[in-house]
C-alpha cells in the first residue's frame, strides 16, 4: 500500500533478466572446462555415487561392517603369517626375525604360568616347610627368568645388528621378549618355526 512505485518496476524486470540468463544456452563450440570422462571413470564415479551412505545410520552400519571384516583378516593373519594383514606392531622383516629366534628357542618366561600355579598350590598348603620350599621356588623362578631376559636380549640384539645392519630395529628386541613371556600355543602370529630351526 505505502510502497513506492519505483521498486515495483525494477522488481519484475530483475526477474525476468534472471530468467533469460538461465535459459540461455551453452554454445556447442564453446569449450566446457573439463576434458571428457573416460567410460570406465563414469562407471566407476556412478558405483560409488550409488555404494554411498545417504544417512548417517546407514554409514554407520558401514563402518562398523568394514571394522568386523578389517578384524577378521586380521585374525586370520595372526593365524597363518600372512604379512599384508598384520597389525602395525606385527609387520616388517624385523619383527619377523624377532618373532622367528624367539619361537626357535626354549624360553624360561614362556613356563612361568604352570610355575606359578604350583606354586601357588604349594604356599596354600599350611605345612611350613613346603611354604618356605614355595617362597624359594619363586625366587629362583624370577632370577632365572630375568637372566634369560638379559642373555636373550643380549644375544638377539647382535642377530639384528648382523642380519639388518641399515634397517631400523628399534623395539624389537622388547618385543621379541613380550613374545617370550607367553606359552608358545599361545602366541600370535603363530609359530612359524620349529623349536631348535635356525631363523
Amino acid at each position: 500500500m505505502f510502497r513506492s512505485r519505483a521498486k515495483e518496476e525494477k522488481a519484475p524486470t530483475a526477474d525476468k533478466a534472471q530468467v533469460t540468463l538461465s535459459k540461455q544456452t551453452r554454445d556447442p563450440q564453446a569449450p566446457k572446462g573439463r576434458p571428457t570422462p573416460k567410460r570406465s571413470e563414469a562407471q566407476s564415479q556412478r558405483r560409488s555415487v550409488a555404494s554411498t551412505p545417504t544417512n548417517r545410520k546407514e554409514a554407520a552400519k558401514r563402518q562398523r561392517e568394514d571394522r568386523r571384516t578389517a578384524l577378521a583378516r586380521q585374525r586370520q593373519a595372526l593365524a597363518d603369517g600372512d604379512e599384508r594383514y598384520l597389525p602395525a606392531r606385527d609387520k616388517g622383516p624385523v619383527r619377523k626375525f624377532a618373532r622367528n629366534w624367539v619361537d626357535s628357542r626354549y624360553n624360561v618366561a614362556e613356563f612361568f604360568l604352570p610355575l606359578a600355579v604350583v606354586i601357588l598350590v604349594l604356599s596354600v598348603v599350611r605345612v611350613p616347610a613346603i611354604q618356605s620350599i614355595a617362597l624359594l621356588l619363586w625366587l629362583i623362578v624370577i632370577v632365572l627368568i630375568v637372566l634369560d631376559a638379559a642373555v636373550s636380549g643380549f644375544r638377539l640384539k647382535k642377530r639384528l645388528k648382523e642380519r639388518f645392519p641399515d634397517g631400523n630395529t628399534r623395539g624389537a628386541v622388547a618385543y621379541a621378549l613380550m613374545r617370550s613371556l607367553q606359552m608358545r600355543r599361545l602366541r600370535l602370529p603363530k609359530p612359524q618355526v620349529k623349536r631348535g630351526e635356525r631363523p
